[in-house]
């Protein structure tokens, strides 16, 4: 049985093709392109989230964009994934924790025969030892965390009255791209010949971080996370006719700077260690990549407007934020909510006219209101376990204040 692909929606005579593109980014990613859409919903007059033409997401990207296909408003994105609402849209990222025991055991169960393989090579071969034991190396993990849950926890969302979890269901264009990791080239699921797999699946393996999770195997073929082709992909859009593409993207590099926005003073990131240098590296490579892009995009489709929205490489906050507290999350939004207000007041001589001209106008008084907020203030503690939660987030406080490398200090 097959489902016949619902007629794509129109523009009116004179509407400008608008077309959303979103980079990933993992948790982080996913909070801060909450904040910053619900940003430009508030600010942006003409321009309705859930009524672009062509949404593309790669990674946590594609998860965003997919539920502003389905129809599911900024605010209420926030309220399933960053508030922790119960309810049907109720979506908690420690689900993302789980250890992958299916990918230990079956790697497991292939260790006897590699290293007898190895040790064949070594005595009777006369290989080199170094040269056998690299056999043994097919013994370990593809991915440490599983992400079957993914794909669970998103279909159960995309089935909800009103929503769908076939790319041929929804009235806009969706497409959410991985990577084949056999080939190296991209997979634009939502695309025809693509479009029969479910939507999350597709995002389950648009988000297939090598390393992180195990590939995603999808008739009979194994994809990982789209980003490692390019940070945006928004070419597939671009090549149908777009008139004004926005552009999210959460990771920048981080530069140091006496004067940050929150006011610590960090001298060089080797003083964090490790972690901070793979993750100034990550987003170095990653970000370079999409300058490169959007100066293509540019000389190859002069008739569209292009806007990139993305964090202040100022920002303390974005780069050392841990994305697994809740307390965190509710922060992280709320920075991005309020970053990306302030960014579209300083860029507005810029917006205006290129936003004008496809009727999207900046509400410069919203803009300008300083009471304007993403979240509410959390209302009094009265059960048991909100007390209880409002502890944990005491102690997390605490752990993390006495344990905080000089850093961030």
């Amino acid at each position: 049985m097959t489902t016949s692909r619902k007629a794509p929606r129109r523009p009116a005579a004179g509407r400008s093709r608008i077309a959303l593109a979103l980079a990933g980014g993992g948790p982080l990613g996913a909070i801060y392109e909450i904040g910053a859409l619900c940003a430009l919903d508030d600010a942006l007059h003409g321009l309705d989230l859930n009524d672009c033409e062509h949404y593309v997401g790669v990674s946590a990207g594609g998860f965003i964009a997919a539920g502003l296909a389905n129809g599911i408003r900024p605010r209420q994105l926030c309220e399933a994934f960053i508030e922790n609402r119960p309810g049907r849209d109720h979506f908690d990222p420690s689900w993302l924790l789980k250890p992958a025991w299916g990918e230990f055991g079956d790697r497991l169960q292939r260790l006897p025969k590699l290293v007898g393989s190895a040790l064949w090579a070594w005595g009777a071969q006369r290989k080199p030892l170094t040269h056998a034991m690299e056999r043994v190396g097919a013994a370990l993990p593809t991915g440490v965390l599983d992400n079957e849950g993914i794909h669970q926890q998103i279909e159960r969302l995309f089935r909800q009255p009103g929503r769908s979890n076939d790319f041929r269901e929804l009235r806009a264009r969706l497409t959410l791209v991985a990577t084949q990791l056999d080939t190296g080239d991209a997979a634009p699921f939502g695309r025809p010949g693509w479009d029969h797999v479910p939507i999350s699946r597709a995002i389950q393996a648009s988000a297939a971080l090598p390393g992180l999770f195990p590939p995603v195997e999808i008739g009979g073929q194994h994809y990982v996370d789209g980003a490692l082709k390019k940070t945006l992909h928004a070419t597939v859009a671009l090549d149908e006719g777009t008139d004004l593409l926005l552009c999210l993207n959460p990771l920048v590099p981080f530069h140091t700077n006496p004067s940050l926005h929150d006011g610590r003073r960090i001298p060089s990131l080797v003083e964090g260690g490790l972690p901070a240098v793979m993750s100034q590296t990550f987003r170095s490579m990653i970000h370079s990549r999409l300058a490169l892009g959007l100066k293509h995009y540019e000389r190859a489709y002069p008739g569209t407007d292009i806007v990139l929205i993305e964090p202040d490489q100022r920002d303390a906050t974005l780069f050392f934020a841990n994305t697994f507290s809740y307390r965190q999350r509710r922060e992280i939004a709320e920075h991005a909510y309020q970053q990306t207000r302030r960014m579209l007041l300083d860029r507005q001589a810029e917006l205006t006219p290129r936003l004008a001209r496809h009727g999207v106008t900046l509400d410069l008084p919203a803009l300008r209101d300083p009471g304007r907020k993403l979240l509410a203030t959390r209302p009094a503690q009265t059960t048991l376990a909100a007390r209880l939660h409002a502890s944990l987030d005491d102690l997390q406080r605490q752990l993390e204040r006495n344990a905080a490398p000089a850093i961030n200090r």
